[in-house]
């Protein structure tokens, strides 16, 4: 009997033996949770891992108007020429909208940093031809001609300005009997025109260079040799201030001007010349006179106000620069273009003759500029000789 029952237990522990090899019996212990192999496994997610942060700075252009190119030497100064180096930048801002023509379609926006931009439509083509390879050599060249019939001003202000009335008044400046009467600077002396024939350069940035001989900077050496034809006594600043920064032109330009005006106190008209830019990659517009023979750019006067600062004489410079649009108008009909009212003072607000002469579009020619400030002193210089001693 003890024998049958042990051989029985043994047969029981042999057959749960074989259960375990085989998987069918279940093992409780820390083992417990590896699965069989073979056996499907399931596989919790575990939270999702965020990508590592960045210490990396975010990328930032240069200002405009910087071109990493070494400066070229600049042109000798004229006779009457004095140069004054630049002083420390301070941003001044320098955009609005040029006139709206009227009965003419305007061109669209501007990628110009300049005092003014366009205004926003298309003109009817006059005449087109290529662009020369500078910034954009697909651009084609279109001429257009910007004129008014009853309001030759632009105000883009709020303040409440009669631009008939005041393009009706007399020039009220008085000049004086000895030493400069007129001081012409470029504030962004690196804006050039569209190449032509002799006049070909090396483009530093859009329609700019720093070849004095090609840039806007021959413009004002023009107009300072016709008004000096006509008696008056002129200085023409040959620096660039808009180089190597074009951020801060203003205000190296501004101490410039203070420095001539504490060296000749005399000085009673400061002209800040400029050239325009009327569109895009696309198309550059040519503003022209279409009532003179010779091919001259358009002219218009850029005037400030104290809308944002301190500008005490601003409709002083405002009357003055309308009267002087009406003296060239009337001589040489469609010459200018209508005078632009801004809410910046660009320099004007240190002397009351101060004013912004834009002669010309990137669309022109430097020849063409050069005609428009030579009519633009036949016009006015001998109004202002009569203005000497008064």
């Amino acid at each position: 009997m003890k024998f049958k029952l042990f051989s029985v237990i043994l047969l029981l522990v042999c057959f749960a033996f074989l259960g375990v090899l085989a998987g069918v019996i279940p093992v409780t212990g820390e083992d417990a949770a590896v699965p069989a192999m073979g056996a499907a496994v399931s596989v919790q997610p575990g939270p999702t891992a965020s990508a590592a942060p960045t210490d990396a700075p975010e990328e930032t252009s240069a200002p405009a108007g910087v071109v990493p190119t070494p400066r070229l030497a600049g042109t000798a100064a004229p006779r009457s020429t004095q140069v004054i180096a630049g002083a420390t930048a301070q941003p001044l801002p320098s955009a609005s909208a040029s006139p709206v023509p009227t009965g003419t379609a305007v061109p669209g926006p501007t990628p110009e940093a300049s005092p003014s931009s366009p205004p926003s439509a298309a003109p009817e083509p006059v005449a087109g031809k290529p662009a020369a390879n500078v910034w954009h050599p697909a651009a084609q060249v279109i001429s257009t001609t910007i004129t008014w019939e009853r309001e030759p001003l632009q105000n883009d202000t709020s303040f409440d300005v009669d631009g008939p009335a005041l393009l009706a008044g007399e020039p009220d400046i008085t000049l004086p009997a000895l030493g400069y009467q007129i001081l012409i600077i470029h504030t962004h002396g690196t804006e050039a025109f569209t190449p032509d024939g002799d006049d070909q350069y090396q483009a530093t940035a859009d329609y700019r260079t720093t070849d004095t001989d090609h840039t806007v900077i021959q413009v004002g050496l023009a107009l300072g040799k016709a008004l000096e034809e006509q008696g008056l006594r002129v200085l023409v600043d040959t620096e660039l201030y808009d180089w190597p920064s074009y951020n801060g032109s203003y205000d190296r330009s501004q101490q410039a001007i203070q420095q001539y005006l504490e060296q000749y106190p005399g000085i009673a008209m400061v002209i800040d010349l400029h050239r325009d830019a009327i569109g895009d990659s696309e198309v550059m517009y040519r503003t022209v006179s279409d009532q003179l023979e010779a091919d001259a750019a358009q002219i218009m006067f850029v005037m400030g106000t104290d809308a944002s600062l301190t500008h005490p004489a601003w409709r002083e410079n405002l009357a003055l620069a309308m009267s002087l649009q009406r003296v060239a108008e009337e001589k040489y009909p469609h010459l200018m273009r209508p005078t632009l009212l801004t809410p910046y003072r660009y320099n004007q607000q240190l002397t009351p003759g101060s004013v912004l002469l834009e002669i010309g579009s990137a669309g022109n020619t430097l020849q063409e500029a050069i005609t428009a400030a030579e009519l633009f002193a036949d016009a006015v210089g001998p109004v202002l000789a009569q203005r000497v001693g008064a």
